[in-house]
Formats: C-alpha cells, sequence, structure tokens
C-alpha cells in the first residue's frame, strides 16, 4: 500500500498529512487558510490521491510558515509513500485551462529536488491569500520529495484562475509519474538503477 502518514511539529506550525496514492480523489483539509484548502483540493481531485491535512499555524503573523511547512510535510508523506519506485513511469506532465487561463506542470521523480517556477501572477494576493506563497509551498514539497519540477503558467488575467490551473495540473502531473507501469513491474526506471 502506497500510504503514508507524517507529523511535522515545530515553535510555528503543528501539521500532520496523510497520504494515500492510490486513493480516489477525497480529501479532509484543515490548514486554517482557505484558498489553499481549495488548492490543496485540486491537487487530491486531480491526482486521484487520498489527502487529509490538518493544520495549525501562527496565522497571526501570516500564513507563510503554514503553508511552507504544509509543502514540506507534504514532501515527506509523498517520499514515504512511493517507496523505492520500482515501476513507476517516473515523469508526468499536464496542461489544464480554466477560462482564459492556461498552464502546464511537467515532473520527474528523479531523486533531485528543482523547481523553476514561471507565473506573472496579475495580481499580488488572492483574497488574503499571497500569491508569493504558492512558490513556498512547491519549493518545499520538491525539497523533501526530491523531485523536479517546472510549473508555466502560460496564459491567465485572472490571479484565481492562474493559480488553480496550477494546482490541477501538478495534481494530474503527480497522478501520471506516480502510476504503475505495467510493462516495468518491479524495475526502477533510472540506468543508475535508483532514483
Amino acid at each position: 500500500m502506497r500510504r503514508a502518514q507524517v507529523t511535522r511539529d515545530t515553535l510555528e506550525t503543528q501539521i500532520r498529512v496523510q497520504l494515500n496514492l492510490d486513493g480516489s480523489g477525497k480529501s479532509t483539509l484543515q490548514t486554517g487558510v482557505p484558498f489553499f484548502d481549495h488548492m490543496l483540493d485540486q491537487i487530491a481531485r486531480h491526482g486521484m490521491l487520498d489527502l487529509e491535512v490538518i493544520a495549525q499555524g501562527d496565522l497571526h503573523i501570516d500564513a507563510h510558515h503554514t503553508v511552507e511547512d504544509i509543502g514540506i510535510t507534504l514532501g515527506q508523506a509523498f517520499a514515504q509513500a512511493i517507496g523505492d519506485k520500482k515501476g513507476v513511469c517516473r515523469y508526468g506532465h499536464a496542461y489544464v485551462p480554466l477560462d482564459e487561463a492556461l498552464s502546464r506542470v511537467v515532473l520527474d521523480l528523479s531523486g533531485r529536488p528543482g523547481l523553476t517556477l514561471n507565473v506573472n501572477f496579475s495580481r499580488a494576493r488572492i483574497g488574503d491569500f499571497d500569491v508569493d506563497l504558492i512558490h513556498e509551498f512547491f519549493q518545499g514539497f520538491v525539497n523533501h520529495a526530491l523531485v523536479t519540477l517546472h510549473i508555466d503558467n502560460l496564459a491567465g488575467r485572472n490571479a484565481h484562475h492562474q493559480a488553480e490551473t496550477i494546482f490541477k495540473a501538478f495534481g494530474r502531473a503527480l497522478r501520471m509519474a506516480n502510476a504503475l507501469d505495467p510493462a516495468a513491474a518491479g524495475i526502477v526506471p533510472s540506468t543508475k538503477g535508483t532514483l
């Protein structure tokens, strides 16, 4: 079973993440940041994974620590759940539109953390949510999941649409990459023999 549960407790945040890579898209999300809950729901739904994130953070300061630490904890959970990566497809990609917005996400379960994020948001905040935190979330995720991730917003005038296409495309690309390849059962998809 490709599942994991990770808890992260610091002086700034207390976070619990439960992840099932072979789920059905269900989520239970209580981060204290409503827009971010909406984005995490996109990952679960479009990634066809079951995700529970329960977080308490220093939101009286701002959402930075909470969002970043959820990225870290989710990355740790993903690394545990994916295991030795035998038989996975390894690579994933997705293009997702939402009205005028279009985003592309490409990822590699490479064992090497890397993030390239190219997004010019049309505004700095979506409601109370600072769009800079999207970078912090994905940086935390790649650092601990050990994946290479390229995110490009190709079009968009509405910042909510831009963000939503990114998270939906990320979910779909993640689903493709961690899918089991019947033709490669028991094989690590790398000439090195490890990822």
